[in-house]
């Protein structure tokens, strides 16, 4: 067998195999309501993170739903001080978003019990096994950043 060939098949063997499990755990990482936010909440405050200006259109865009819908999304986020609407510098017509403070502090709640979630169920491994997830963590990071170039 060619090894350009072999190397496909080990990669489609891999993908097959892991795809299922970091489907489990990005859902497990999700699945709880943390800090009296909803997992699809959390999202939204994340891309207001790092977009910070991004408009509602954007972000419905982004999600693939109506502009209506993911107004009265961030109407609620907005409610709840997580979220402020600001007009743009350069075109007063246009709002963009960002977070408030409390926007922020969620988040790092939020962040702070994935993260012990996630120690616990590694502290249960063998150290070799932590070890090996450790030296795939570079890897599959480096996966996600040729993805947004």
């Amino acid at each position: 067998m060619p090894e350009a060939t072999k190397q496909q098949v080990d990669a489609m063997a891999v993908a097959d195999r892991l795809r299922p499990t970091l489907l489990r755990l990005g859902n497990e990482l999700r699945r709880e309501k943390i800090a009296g936010v909803s997992p699809h909440q959390v999202g939204l405050l994340v891309s207001i993170k790092y977009e910070p200006g991004v408009t509602v259109g954007e972000l419905a865009t982004g999600e693939r739903v109506s502009t209506a819908a993911m107004s009265k999304r961030i109407s609620r986020l907005e409610r709840d001080g997580l979220v402020a609407r600001t007009q743009s510098e350069a075109d007063r017509r246009c709002v963009g978003l960002t977070l408030t403070e409390e926007g922020q502090r969620t988040l790092r709640r939020v962040r702070s019990r994935r993260t012990a979630w996630l120690a616990s169920r590694l502290s249960a491994l063998s150290p070799d096994e932590l070890a090996a997830v450790e030296a795939a963590a570079g890897p599959l990071a480096q996966l996600l950043e040729e993805r947004r170039a």
